[in-house]
C-alpha cells in the first residue's frame, strides 16, 4: 500500500509499506510526480531478488534516502566519493559478490595512488554505511563490515613561530584594508575561513565587542560543475558568540559598512574562501614569510590562548568544538621553546 501527500514545508512525501521487510519506506520530492517516480522505481527494484541487488542500485537508493537528511554540502561529499572511487570499482557487482579481500585490495591501491589514509578511511566508512543500510532494508549479507580501516596519520601543521607571527601582524597593521582586517580577526578569534567569508556586518556587535557565528560558506560539487553555498556551520556547537579583543574592534570600526552586507566584500555578494586563501598567500609573499594554509591561523590562535592561560573548556567553546578532546588533540601545539621553559623550572622534592 502506498500514498503521497503534501507536507507543511511544501515538499511531498510518499509512504510505502514494504512487505519483504515489514517496514515503511519514505520518499521525498518537490512534486507529487517526482515522489511517485521514486516509489515506482523502488517497487520495480524490489522485484529483483536481494541477491542480485548491485552496489550501484543500493547506492542510488541510499542517496535518495539521505538527500533530505543531511546538509547539501554533506550530500555532495557523499556523491563525489561514490562517483570518483566506489562505483567505478564496485558499482556493477552484486552486493553478495563483495568480499573483504576486494575492499582490502581497494584500500591498498588507493593508498599507493597517494590518497591520505584519512581520506581513504572516509571512503570506506561511506561504503560500510551503505552496506549497513542494505542489511536493514534488504536483509543482504554485509561481507565488508569487519574490514579494518587504514590508520589515520595526523598531518603536521606548519605554524609560524613567534618572530614570524609578529612580522605578519606588523605587515597587516602597516597595510590595513578589509582583507588585512579579516586576517587579523581570524588570528584573534580563531574563526574558520568559511565562517569569516559568511560573516555579515549584522553579525558583528561593535559596542558589545562580539561576533555571532551562524553560517559558513563553501564551494561544493553539483551535476553541472560546482556552486557556492551558504549553510549552517560544521556542527551545532559551531554556532556561537565570540568576544572580540579591543584592538581588533578598533580595526573593524574603520571598515563598517551600511546595510546587511558581507564583512569582507562590503556587498550583498560574499568573497568565497578560495579567493581569501589566494589573498592570504599574497600577503605572506609580500611580508616575506613562508607559505602556510589559512587554517593555520586557527591553530596559532588556539596555541596562543593556551600559552596565555586559557582553560581548555573556554577555548573549546570559543573555537566551536563539540568537546575539549578535539581542542587538545588537534589545535594545541607545544613548541620546543615552551617545552624548554617548562623543563627549566622543573624541581624535584627533597
Amino acid at each position: 500500500m502506498k500514498n503521497v501527500y503534501r507536507r507543511n514545508d511544501g515538499r511531498f512525501e510518499g509512504r510505502f509499506r514494504d512487505s519483504k521487510t515489514v517496514k515503511t519506506r519514505y520518499f521525498y520530492g518537490r512534486s507529487k510526480a517526482e515522489v511517485e517516480r521514486k516509489m515506482t522505481a523502488y517497487i520495480s527494484a524490489r522485484e529483483v531478488s536481494d541477491e542480485r541487488l548491485t552496489v550501484k542500485m543500493l547506492f542510488a537508493e541510499w542517496l535518495e534516502e539521505m538527500k533530505f537528511k543531511v546538509k547539501e554540502s554533506t550530500f555532495a561529499n557523499y556523491v563525489g566519493k561514490a562517483q570518483a572511487h566506489i562505483l567505478p570499482r564496485f558499482g556493477s557487482l552484486c552486493t553478495d559478490e563483495l568480499t573483504p579481500d576486494m575492499l582490502r585490495g581497494f584500500i591498498t591501491e588507493r593508498l599507493a595512488d597517494g590518497l591520505s589514509a584519512g581520506y581513504v578511511a572516509d571512503i570506506v566508512i561511506l561504503f560500510k554505511s551503505v552496506l549497513k543500510y542494505g542489511e536493514k532494508r534488504h536483509n543482504i549479507k554485509n561481507n565488508i563490515s569487519e574490514v579494518i580501516l587504514p590508520k589515520k596519520k595526523r598531518a603536521e601543521i606548519s605554524l609560524p613561530d613567534s618572530v614570524q607571527r609578529k612580522r605578519l601582524e606588523k605587515w597587516l597593521c602597516d597595510n590595513m584594508n578589509v582583507t588585512s582586517a579579516g586576517i587579523m580577526l581570524c588570528m584573534y578569534t580563531g574563526i574558520r575561513l568559511g565562517e569569516l567569508c559568511a560573516l555579515k556586518w549584522s553579525d558583528i556587535d561593535i559596542s558589545g565587542k562580539t561576533l555571532s557565528v551562524s553560517k559558513t560558506i563553501q564551494r561544493i560539487s553539483c551535476p553541472h560543475g560546482t556552486k557556492l553555498v551558504i549553510t549552517e556551520p560544521k556542527s551545532a556547537s559551531s554556532v556561537r558568540v565570540v568576544p572580540i579583543p579591543d584592538r581588533v574592534v578598533k580595526l573593524l570600526t574603520k571598515f563598517k559598512a551600511e546595510g546587511d552586507c558581507f564583512f569582507l566584500s562590503g556587498m550583498e555578494k560574499p568573497v568565497e574562501p578560495r579567493t581569501m586563501q589566494y589573498r592570504f598567500k599574497s600577503v605572506l609573499k609580500k611580508a616575506k614569510l613562508p607559505s602556510i594554509h589559512f587554517h593555520a591561523l586557527r591553530h596559532v590562535f588556539a596555541t596562543n590562548c593556551v600559552e596565555m592561560g586559557f582553560d581548555i573548556k573556554t577555548l573549546s567553546e570559543i573555537l566551536g568544538h563539540s568537546g575539549v578532546e578535539i581542542t587538545l588533540n588537534r589545535y594545541v601545539h607545544s613548541s620546543l621553546e615552551r617545552k624548554k621553559r617548562f623543563m627549566k623550572n622543573l624541581r624535584f622534592a627533597a
